[in-house]
């Protein structure tokens, strides 16, 4: 039987891309900007942490939610289409902006056959398509992530959250700089910083009849528990800043989702989420901006990075400081520019009949 479609899926999807947004706009706000307001950095950093890894959430959410687990997985056919949805994507995109940025700084247009293979494999290509490259891996692995989900318990589940807690923490924390590269580059590729919450994801799918009940009847714990998971999270920036003397950028680069408040707080913001746009009273004209984020995200996801880089290029030209208004409209300018190329992309390719 056919389960009914989720709109709250679409919408996450389109609220964690203005999440990416945020955070790239905020890491050109602390570029340009040596004496940022530490609120806004905050805003656009901290708040928006839980959107690369809820992204992992909610992939793993529908793949599991659309799956029949008593029959038999069909292996090739899985990566079939889900390479012609991610890798081709993947592979494109990645040598545009290899192509692209080479010919913007006035490089060699493409590199040496060695240096090209480091930047396919680790999506060095620019700095958000790592994402791409975790999640083909995860698609590489699903036999493994079956495996993982249909012996979950509750026991279990706690188990690999605590194994999570300390891998990441260790990864991020511990192991240092490397001159191996699998090692040097293990945030761009290495599946094992994000297990949990994708496990997580296809649990509750697994489980979606008594998630739903437990969300229905659960949005006030949802509410709270993000409450407390945000409060954390921006506890630990401010007390890295105010107590520990950290700069801005260094309480970001230390507050970030992969340490145990980063954690947690996409934990609870992948449940509050869920609840809000599933069972939450919204107004119809939220729900069909929220739809139109989520069915345009992949394009905005994929091509913001170059609307930055050409609207930076603007702000200089016109003699425009990164102070914190300006970012904001930066932020503003940078997602209506690629969601309206994407809506224009839309019509052109696929015009309505």
């Amino acid at each position: 039987m056919k389960k009914p479609w989720l709109a709250s899926i679409e919408y996450i999807r389109g609220v964690a891309m203005l999440g990416v947004v945020a955070i790239h706009t905020g890491s050109q706000y602390l570029l340009l900007n040596p004496t940022p307001n530490v609120h806004l950095v905050a805003l656009f950093e901290i708040v928006s942490r839980f959107s690369v890894p809820i992204f992992f959430f909610v992939s793993a959410f529908g793949l599991f939610y659309r799956m029949d687990l008593s029959a038999l997985f069909d292996y090739g056919k899985f990566l079939r289409r889900r390479f012609k949805a991610v890798l081709i994507p993947y592979l494109l995109w990645s040598t545009f902006y290899i192509v692209h940025d080479n010919w913007y700084h006035g490089w060699q247009l493409f590199p040496d056959f060695d240096y090209a293979a480091e930047i396919y494999f680790f999506g060095l290509a620019k700095y958000h398509l790592y994402f791409m490259v975790i999640l083909i891996w995860f698609y590489l692995l699903m036999p493994a992530m079956i495996f993982l989900v249909r012996r979950m318990t509750p026991a279990r589940l706690l188990l690999l959250l605590a194994a999570q807690v300390a891998f990441d923490y260790w990864s991020s924390y511990c192991a240092g700089a490397s001159e191996n590269l699998f090692m040097k580059w293990r945030l761009n590729w290495l599946v094992l910083h994000y297990v949990f919450v994708f496990v997580f994801g296809g649990v509750l799918a697994v489980n979606s009849q008594r998630f739903f009940a437990w969300c229905a009847a659960h949005k006030k714990i949802a509410g709270a528990t993000f409450l407390v998971a945000l409060t954390t999270l921006t506890g630990y920036y401010y007390a890295l800043i105010y107590v520990r003397g950290f700069s801005a950028e260094a309480a970001v680069n230390t507050a970030h989702q992969l340490s145990p408040p980063g954690i947690f707080y996409t934990l609870a913001a992948s449940l509050f989420l869920f609840t809000l746009f599933q069972f939450g009273r919204l107004p119809a004209p939220f729900k069909t901006f929220l739809s139109v984020l989520g069915k345009n995200s992949s394009f905005v996801y994929l091509a913001h990075p170059l609307a930055i880089t050409y609207l930076t290029i603007g702000l200089g030209k016109l003699g425009l400081i990164m102070t914190a208004t300006n970012a904001l409209i930066f932020y503003a300018a940078t997602v209506a520019v690629t969601l309206t190329a994407s809506l224009i992309a839309d019509k052109i390719l696929v015009p309505s009949s």
